[in-house]
């Protein structure tokens, strides 16, 4: 069977791969590779320019032809070397294979030894995989996140005068207006992207136990803990984890994951808020010429979209909660069990983009129906209360609040002239009066 959109196992690489296609440069098996054979590759070059010894004579000018084996990789090249790991039965041991024939191409023989020289797998794994997140992030993640934000900012700007009920344990409320409750999003938002900026993408690099043990006994004299601080910060443009195991302790990626997952709750808040106002006709959707809302109820236009992002942002929170609880433990000095997991950072990164633009897509669909919040504040004048006992306490009139409470509490309806009427029986002087009967629900929203 040929892999198609259509007979693959998991959504992301079958009914959603179109919104989500440009991943695969990043956590595909391919992306993998590509990622491990520059690892290698930059690492050979950095031993050039310390220089070692035996690598004194190599010409730099070779060094565009050695960065052209990644940047020009190709998937024939990934094809090539899971040929040979089906020989070596070990991953990085097959790049290392690939590159010394590569090396055999380009006559540089003799300096083959120096590929992946000291290191572990994990050496290469571990820089490999955070430096394709940290990629994804910049190049597909923020965009993403941006565009949301800035489309959030924009309704709010729109609806900075929408008065409207608002409803606090699902019941009137005082209140408020429809720009500030969006724009409460995008603080939220925007204060988890910061702490989020600020975690850095962590990558071990130091040998099979960290200590670069192999490095020290074959060059005593270098300082290979600077060396390796100096590859990845300077040359990866990571942040270098010293001391470690044979592996990275992972504890900033959980912090990362556990970073996109409060985004993504966040997200789901303003999912689950859109969905129940346009439950409450607020909004309507436009639509779109021959879609079905349902497949029985033809005056149906359900809000799908929000409903599709709750879905996956469900599925992607699961994921990153796993990742961030498994990752950071690990027996002793290594197990493989980060390996495994490590292999699937893509698929909740998958998800959370299909949500976004899903949220995006239904942010999209919404009609203002203003008529709906001109509704629901006429008929809830009980609300002006808070405000009328507010004033009353400030002018020091006795038990204003118990007052407003037999006023409110009663089942006649509250309307404007029923709490004119009470106003009227206040003893108060006129022109408090006036100023309390000029409060409304649509004025009465604060700053």
């Amino acid at each position: 069977m040929n892999l198609t959109t259509l007979n693959a196992i998991s959504p992301i690489d079958g009914r959603y791969r179109n919104k989500i296609d440009e991943l695969g440069a990043y956590f595909s098996e391919e992306a993998l590779i590509k990622y491990r054979v520059k690892i290698e590759i930059e690492y050979f070059i950095a031993l050039c320019q310390i220089p070692l010894p035996q690598l004194e004579d190599f010409d730099s000018k070779v060094f565009k032809d050695l960065r052209k084996i990644y940047q020009d990789f190709r998937t024939e090249d990934a094809i090539r070397i899971k040929d040979i790991e089906s020989v070596t039965n070990h991953d990085v041991k097959a790049v290392e294979y690939f590159i010394k024939e590569k090396f055999d191409l380009l006559k540089l023989e003799s300096y083959k030894e120096f590929i992946h020289f000291g290191l572990t797998s994990q050496d290469i794994n571990n820089t490999a995989v955070p430096l394709s997140l940290k990629d994804a992030y910049e190049n597909i993640y923020m965009p993403e996140i941006l565009r949301l934000i800035e489309k959030l900012s924009s309704l709010s700007r729109e609806w900075s005068s929408v008065s409207m009920l608002a409803k606090t344990h699902g019941q009137p409320a005082s209140p408020t207006r429809l720009g500030k409750e969006v724009q409460v999003f995008v603080e939220r938002i925007k204060q988890q992207l910061k702490l989020l900026n600020e975690v850095p993408f962590a990558a071990k690099f130091g040998g099979a136990t960290g200590n670069f043990n192999a490095h020290k006994v074959a060059y005593p004299s270098n300082d290979w803990k600077a060396f390796g601080t100096h590859f990845v910060q300077n040359v990866l443009g990571l942040s270098h984890s010293f001391p470690t195991t044979q592996i990275e302790h992972y504890d900033h990626l959980a912090a990362f994951f556990d970073g996109l997952k409060r985004i993504n709750t966040i997200i789901i808040d303003l999912d689950r808020d859109v969905w129940q106002y346009i439950s409450m006709n607020y909004f309507k959707q436009k639509i779109k010429k021959g879609e079905v809302g349902s497949s029985a109820m033809p005056h149906k236009v359900n809000p799908i979209d929000f409903e599709n992002s709750e879905g996956n942002l469900g599925l992607a929170n699961a994921l990153f909660e796993h990742l961030s609880a498994k990752l950071p433990i690990s027996r002793l000095q290594r197990d493989l069990t980060d390996s495994t997991v490590l292999r699937n950072i893509g698929v909740p990164l998958g998800h959370t983009i299909i949500s976004i633009k899903s949220t995006m897509k239904g942010l999209g669909k919404l009609l203002l129906n203003q008529e709906a919040f001109d509704k629901d504040l006429e008929d809830n004048w009980a609300v002006a209360a808070e405000a009328i006992q507010t004033i009353l306490r400030r002018e020091a009139y006795p038990d204003p609040y118990e007052a407003l409470k037999g006023l409110t509490r009663t089942n006649s309806k509250i309307d404007q002239k029923s709490i004119a009427e009470f106003i009227d029986t206040l003893d108060v002087e006129e022109h408090i009066k006036e100023e309390l009967k000029a409060i409304t629900p649509h004025n009465y929203t604060g700053i």
